[in-house]
């Protein structure tokens, strides 16, 4: 019996210890980072980018996982076609110059399989700043359709758009913080 029992956990040990992280791609039709920024302290006005592709990869049994976002600067929406172009000019984004916004992140403090945290970098603007991001909800379900795990996330934080060079208007009182937010679903791989 005990030398059954000492099987079973050797046994138990190679699979846990071969189990590979599962690679899933970023649908970029239920992909869509927003954001919120000040406009003179009178009103906050909220965007979001219309193009991403991008990649994560979870272990749930290992507590481990990375994200990576790439957004098409040129995409900003903002619901106003004049006030978008601006913003992707030369004057503010300058999407000709730096057409891809980028995340990269460690996935972390995972709670039974799923993470609620991030630790990552964006890019943006010639420029690359540490941003943290929490992890509001995260699920993985199967797809109705495809037969293969979908997960999705609503991850949030902060960052000074200043950092990045983005430093238009102080002197009309805009404020530098912008909140991120990136809902995101992405489908595994198929084997």
């Amino acid at each position: 019996m005990k030398r059954a029992l000492l099987t079973f956990v050797g046994l138990a040990a190679c699979g846990a210890a071969s189990a590979a992280p599962v690679l899933y791609n970023i649908d970029p039709e239920h992909t869509y980072p927003s954001f919120e920024a000040d406009h003179m302290g009178l009103s906050i006005w909220r965007g979001k980018f219309n193009q991403t592709s991008g990649k994560v990869t979870l272990d749930k049994a290992a507590g481990t996982g990375t994200v990576e976002v790439a957004i098409d600067t040129k995409s900003i929406d903002f619901g106003h076609a004049k006030l978008a172009e601006y913003l992707a000019g030369p004057d503010q984004l300058d999407a000709a110059k730096y057409p891809t916004i980028r995340y990269k992140g460690k996935l972390e403090r995972f709670v039974n399989g799923a993470p609620t945290g991030v630790t990552g970098e964006l890019t943006m603007h010639g420029k690359t700043r540490r941003v943290a991001l929490k992890i509001n909800l995260f699920k993985c379900i199967p797809h109705p359709l495809l037969k293969r795990e979908l997960c999705g996330a609503d991850a949030f934080g902060s960052f000074d758009r200043s950092e990045f060079g983005l430093d238009y208007g102080p002197q009309w009182g805009f404020k530098p913080e912008v909140i991120l937010r990136i809902q995101v679903e992405a489908l595994a791989e198929e084997k």
